[in-house]
């Protein structure tokens, strides 16, 4: 008798040392929390279809739709390793992706296209929506700052100073505090030479705890003070400020140079259920630094006129 457990355990040890550290100790913790308990002490043979079926509609039953398409691959996984071996004879996984629950359609909000991007960024530069001169600043820059970090709107609404680390050294962080994270999660953002010189100029009209004031220092700018200036900027139905981060997303997947998981993390998209326990802030800091570093030169590259830039 092998158990599954003991097939899943060699299966994993025998692939961990080809992939990445937090990738390998994510795949373990799944088996751990939601496969171990049900199907681990089965002898592998004994396990049927209706078996590991039953497994993943709980996984489907806290609604983490995502995690039950993994675990049936990852089961699926095992019994390939295991069947050259003797350990089963076939594999009760193979045929039940069907059966799984879809993932629902992602509603993604309005974004221009890649070849409107120039005039959307030299339109938040220039912005021009408030009669009142502090006004206007607070809302280029508090859009600037968002694009710029890959940032959701409460994020930057309620960024204080005391969030940023290092500014006048040479790894200048962002520290999200957990409790304002979708996720739950302190995150952390490697801020490029552009958004430390934002946040210098910033200073000069900041009166209070927090980044970005509204008219009273004491209180954040309001929840639509954003998306009223891509409106003012004639971006209504065409640019949302959370498509920001869809355009950010866009543009690093197609660069082929920066893989999935340090656009995934710094987006701060992974799953809570996926990563528990492996999920660490500081993942992958020194990639994301580049690419946000690269993202910061793409963007602002673009608010020179094309005049001139041939000109310099």
């Amino acid at each position: 008798m092998t158990s599954f457990e003991a097939a899943a355990r060699a299966w994993h040890g025998n692939r961990a040392s080809g992939l990445e550290l937090g990738h390998a100790a994510r795949i373990l913790s799944r088996l751990e929390r939601d496969v171990f308990p049900s199907l681990g002490q089965r002898d592998l043979k004994d396990i049927s279809a209706g078996d590991v079926l039953t497994m993943l509609r709980a996984v489907e039953a806290r609604g983490a739709l995502d995690v039950s398409r993994r675990l049936r691959q990852h089961v699926s996984q095992v019994y390939l390793f295991a069947i050259p071996q003797g350990w089963a004879t076939h594999d009760p996984a193979a045929g039940l992706a069907t059966l799984l629950r879809p993932k629902p359609r992602v509603r993604h909000m309005a974004r221009v296209g890649a070849g409107e991007l120039p005039a959307l960024i030299r339109a938040i530069d220039a912005y021009d929506g408030d009669e009142n001169p502090r006004r206007r600043a607070v809302t280029r820059d508090a859009l600037l700052f968002t694009l710029l970090t890959w940032a959701r709107t409460n994020e930057t609404r309620h960024a204080t100073w005391e969030e940023f680390e290092g500014l006048e050294g040479p790894d200048p962080i962002w520290r999200v505090p957990a409790q304002r994270m979708k996720m739950r999660r302190e995150h952390i953002v490697p801020l490029s030479r552009q958004v430390v010189a934002m946040l210098e100029s910033v200073r000069v009209y900041s009166r209070g705890p927090y980044v970005f004031a509204g008219d009273k220092p004491a209180l954040p700018i309001s929840q639509n003070t954003m998306i009223y200036g891509c409106y003012r900027m004639g971006y209504r139905g065409r640019q949302t400020v959370h498509g920001f981060r869809g355009l950010a997303s866009t543009w690093a997947n197609e660069a082929e140079c920066y893989r999935p998981d340090w656009i995934e993390m710094a987006l701060a998209h992974a799953d809570r259920d996926d990563v528990r326990g492996a999920y660490n802030s500081a993942l992958y800091l020194t990639p994301r630094r580049r690419m946000l570093q690269a993202w910061a030169d793409h963007v602002l590259g673009m608010i020179v006129a094309p005049q001139e830039a041939l000109v310099a």
